[in-house]
């Protein structure tokens, strides 16, 4: 028998099963440029947690491997099947089950959609405050996954510091809650934020209880265009002191591609950088004094919501300004701040000595650099080399004493790079805990880590 056919006889009833080659396909990767994928032998589009957990305890039973999906909208790789697997797609759990105004909690289920959560909370004055680049399609379960960041996580926060609780399905099918809806509690271990960033090696995340705060006043916004990175970075340092809400570093490369796409007058600046304060138009005043200060050619800032937005069009369209040049394959790396001008500086040899494009821009406020390497559609040698570039950015990065990864995940992208960072003992721990949660190893076999 079949393995779909076997799972629907497991789960019974009106499930939603596929083995159609065609719709397989179209499950078989996220984001990721060349990380490497296989044909799943079924996708289950599950409509409720009974049905994942049944379907679970079967894979588990038949030793089947299991991959958990949201929207697709990882960048390493994470959700991409495997040969002979069965991927779990959540994107039918996708009911809002509370919004609790009073104790300014939502419990959701793992498919709901990011921006459909913070539009729900809208309506109680509230706002859910993570906001990763792919806010209005990535989901709740694939956040928690890879711990997505975003723009203002400078101020706020990544992923896990608003998950409260979850609910997860583990590898014998049984269903287990992890934290608690208050918002302290220190009785067990903290298993909960074992599972936050564990890309589904532990468990299959179903459902969340998330912490909202009240909506925030609308941001004032400062652009400053500058004659160098370097000088940029100095005054991001800088800038930092006023703990902005957000701030954006962006280089040439991305903001030729930004200009060459829809124009908006920075062809003649060498880097740009974005801050935004959710306080007082002070704070952009004293970051206008520490731009001019570190010899900006220009800084100009606004509290006007439209103004605001207009600010930072340039930063939102930098990465779909370089995919339209051809393949774009974005890294995530991360080192301390102080040395962002030595990686935006390295990552310039880098470009020039594998002949590749590559526009960087990122959150200067954490030192999380996004550096994105184009390269033509269909032709294998400037893969290559686009690879090796990638490789040789993480390198980079880690010798800066930074690391391979701050919010995208490992996936299946990046095994060597965690392998070069990671002492052997820590490894060992994570098989450990690995092979208790997961014994017979279904859950997203080799991803995040080597077992």
């Amino acid at each position: 028998m079949s393995v779909s056919k076997a799972l629907r006889a497991a789960l019974g009833g009106d499930c939603a099963v596929i083995d159609d080659e065609q719709i397989l396909a179209s499950y078989e990767r996220d984001q990721a440029p060349f990380a490497p994928s296989s044909k799943a032998a079924a996708v289950l589009i599950a409509k409720s947690i009974d049905e994942v957990s049944k379907a679970v305890k079967f894979a588990n039973q038949e030793s089947i491997p299991v991959v958990v999906r949201g929207a697709g909208s990882g960048l390493a790789g994470g959700a991409n099947s495997i040969q002979g697997c069965i991927v779990i797609s959540t994107e039918k759990l996708s009911r809002i089950l509370e919004i609790d105004p009073i104790n300014q909690i939502a419990r959701v289920e793992a498919g709901v959609i990011n921006s459909d959560l913070d539009k729900a909370a809208e309506e109680f004055g509230l706002t859910y405050l993570p906001d990763p680049a792919s806010r209005s399609w990535s989901t709740i379960g694939g956040n928690i996954a890879t711990n997505a960041g975003g723009m203002c996580c400078i101020k706020y926060g990544v992923t896990s510091q608003h998950v409260r609780a979850i609910r997860v399905v583990l590898s014998d099918g049984e269903v287990v809650d992890f934290g608690f809806p208050t918002k302290k509690s220190v009785t067990t271990l903290d298993l909960l934020h074992l599972f936050i960033g564990s890309e589904g090696t532990l468990g299959v995340v179903v459902e969340a209880t998330l912490s909202l705060v009240p909506r925030l006043r609308k941001p004032v916004t400062l652009i400053a265009t500058f004659p160098s990175v370097i000088k940029a970075a100095d005054a991001a340092i800088e800038m930092l002191t006023i703990r902005p809400s957000m701030l954006e570093l962006i280089d040439k490369t991305t903001l030729s591609a930004v200009e060459e796409w829809k124009p908006m007058g920075f062809e003649s600046c060498e880097s740009v950088l974005i801050m935004q304060s959710d306080e007082s138009a002070d704070d952009c005043q004293k970051a206008q004094e520490i731009a001019l200060k570190h010899g900006a050619i220009d800084a100009i800032y606004s509290d006007d919501p439209k103004d605001s937005d207009d600010l930072i069009q340039v930063r939102k369209l930098a990465y779909s300004s370089l995919e339209r040049l051809g393949v774009a394959l974005i890294d995530d790396v991360v080192v301390p701040v102080s040395k962002i001008s030595q990686l935006v500086s390295g990552i310039e040899n880098i470009a020039a000595r594998n002949s590749v494009k590559i526009g960087v821009f990122g959150h200067a406020g954490d030192g999380n650099m996004h550096p994105t390497i184009i390269y033509p559609h269909n032709d294998k040698g400037a893969e290559a080399r686009a690879l090796r570039a990638f490789n040789e950015i993480i390198a980079l990065a880690q010798g800066l004493g930074g690391t391979a990864s701050g919010e995208h995940g490992i996936g299946g992208l990046k095994i060597s790079a965690l392998l070069n960072e990671t002492p052997e003992r820590i490894l060992k721990i994570q098989r450990e805990i690995k092979s208790i949660l997961d014994p017979n190893r279904i859950f997203n076999p080799g991803k995040k880590f080597p077992i």
